[in-house]
């Protein structure tokens, strides 16, 4: 309980001063958040729209792992052992005004607790799993100055042995890339089904759009610059600002409506080399462009296809500061069979 429900229990805890929405909120419906309700009379935003936050995928994750058919409370007979720690909620308490003591000190009492079971000592936990809502290297600090981010948890000796599904993984050992939650939460496969057809007859009169904000004190960022050329593309891209006082960058249905109206959507790194935005526009029938291989192609090897040009563009980061390369220049080449193409894969 103290390593998953007790977190939700309390979850005002899990709420930053700056953050705009309580993540009591996200809680909501087994993490999925609170469900959406349009003013759309169309089909568009059914019932299987949630405000889903990124930070609930282990929540939700553990919460499908408790319907899960193949359960068995026999360890001897178990391919997988899940431990059901919210690692990067539990995290997310300490990250901001918190010593590195604090920050460690769930996870240290994790791995103590696993230690003292049978099942670890049948393979020394190598045949158990946990999953991260947070990127891999978050848990990954290599100093104990307060300053330094996050927690040394995948530094412990034990926890070298775990395997960990994460949004976003590195290059260490042990760490599998998981796509980002969405707002779309389908029962069935005819809801699935029914959402792709309307994707493909949607109206797409951008050839690219961005929804983000620039990072001007982040070195070698991209962003800048593709918020030029989206400005500069004469009506040919749709620029959604996250830096605007109206956070419609938070609103699903906002970055739904400008992903579904255009061909292509531009998934530059953030924060991080990955984006929950890529996925979001995936569904949305939008094709990803990358400027960084470590945003999707040496990530989510369990999900997406092994040639990456079977469903995005990549134009190098280098050539677009070097102005070898402009984005429309390079998107408008590409014909409307390979976009369909890309689209069904």
């Amino acid at each position: 309980m103290r390593f998953n429900q007790d977190l939700l229990t309390n979850c005002q805890v899990l709420t930053r001063s700056i953050d705009k929405t309580s993540m009591c909120e996200y809680v909501q419906n087994s993490g999925f958040g609170p469900r959406i309700i349009s003013s759309d009379a169309s089909d568009l935003w059914n019932s299987n729209w949630f405000w889903t936050n990124q930070f609930m995928l282990e929540v939700i994750f553990h919460d499908r792992m408790k319907k899960y058919k193949c359960l068995t409370n026999d360890s001897l007979v178990a391919s997988a052992i899940f431990v059901p720690y919210y690692a990067g909620l539990d995290l997310r308490r300490y990250l901001w005004g918190f010593n590195t003591s604090m920050r460690d000190s769930s996870g240290f009492d994790l791995i103590n607790w696993l230690k003292q079971k049978p099942q670890w000592k049948t393979m020394w936990g190598k045949d158990h799993f946990l999953v991260s809502s947070r990127i891999a290297r978050d848990f990954r600090r290599i100093s104990d100055r307060k300053s330094d981010w996050g927690s040394n948890f995948r530094f412990l000796p034990e926890s070298k042995n775990l395997s960990m599904l994460t949004i976003e993984s590195g290059p260490w050992e042990n760490d599998i890339a998981v796509p980002y939650p969405t707002s779309f939460h389908p029962s069935s496969d005819d809801q699935v089904l029914q959402w792709q057809n309307l994707m493909r007859t949607q109206n797409r009169p951008y050839l690219f759009s961005f929804a983000g904000a620039s990072r001007t004190r982040q070195k070698n960022s991209t962003r800048e610059e593709i918020i030029r050329h989206c400005q500069s593309s004469n009506k040919l891209c749709k620029l959604l600002d996250c830096n605007s006082v109206g956070h419609e960058c938070d609103d699903p249905l906002k970055l739904m409506n400008l992903f579904r109206s255009s061909i292509f959507c531009l998934q530059p790194p953030g924060d991080s080399l990955t984006r929950r935005s890529t996925f979001d526009s995936i569904l949305a029938g939008c094709i990803p462009v990358f400027f960084h291989p470590g945003s999707a192609y040496t990530q989510y090897l369990w999900y997406l296809p092994k040639n990456y040009s079977n469903y995005s563009v990549f134009i190098s980061a280098t050539d677009l500061k070097l102005g070898i390369v402009r984005i429309e220049e390079k998107l408008v080449t590409v014909s409307k069979d390979e976009v369909a193409s890309m689209r069904e894969e």
